[in-house]
């Protein structure tokens, strides 16, 4: 599985935008990210259980992954058109902010060493990938537990605060200052 400190993979795929048929559908590729902060969340399959509760808190969080300028992106191994009949199916997901991304090749699922070999899909993993398109965290969740798109965020002020930060730590709270911590000893 790749890690922090390695380059994201170069990919290529067809994003779900919309449930209008007529614009539903637009490539997405690594060069899309080039410059920018990114959030990559990978579910193990559409028309399931946990994976709506995790991608409709995601999407809640959209505006605050903006605002940090991140984009925030999801991922199956499921096609595009099968994202837009369950965007459509589930009431939930139809005004979706973030593109579903359709790893239907499994090309980027491989590269990042996230297909569970038991299940033949993703395991719940996430990505969070700098500017210069190097991974400073990944998570990985079994298939059975959902994450904290909470906790992805808090990772992220952290990661872009360039700062020590403590456990727990939260955005606006002081971050650790190794001189002035060695003062004290």
């Amino acid at each position: 599985m790749l890690t922090v400190g390695q380059k994201i993979p170069e990919f290529s795929l067809t994003a779900t935008v919309d449930t209008d048929p007529e614009k539903a559908f637009k490539p997405f590729s690594s060069k899309d990210l080039e410059g920018k902060w990114a959030v990559l969340f990978f579910w193990p399959k559409d028309f399931t259980f946990i994976c709506p509760t995790e991608i409709v808190a995601y999407d809640k969080l959209h505006n605050d992954f903006a605002d940090r300028d991140c984009l925030l992106l999801g991922a199956s191994v499921d096609s595009e058109f099968v994202h837009l009949a369950w965007r459509k199916h589930k009431d939930d997901l139809a005004n979706l902010k973030m593109p579903m991304l359709a790893d239907v090749r499994r090309d980027l699922s491989n590269a990042l060493g996230i297909i569970s070999p038991a299940e033949g899909v993703t395991y719940r993993a996430t990505f969070i990938i700098d500017n210069a398109g190097v991974i400073r965290h990944v998570s990985v969740n079994d298939l059975s537990v959902g994450r904290n798109p909470q906790e992805t965020l808090r990772i992220l002020d952290a990661l872009q605060s360039d700062e020590l930060c403590p456990c727990n730590w939260n955005k606006g709270e002081d971050t650790i200052n190794v001189t002035s911590e060695m003062a004290t000893l």
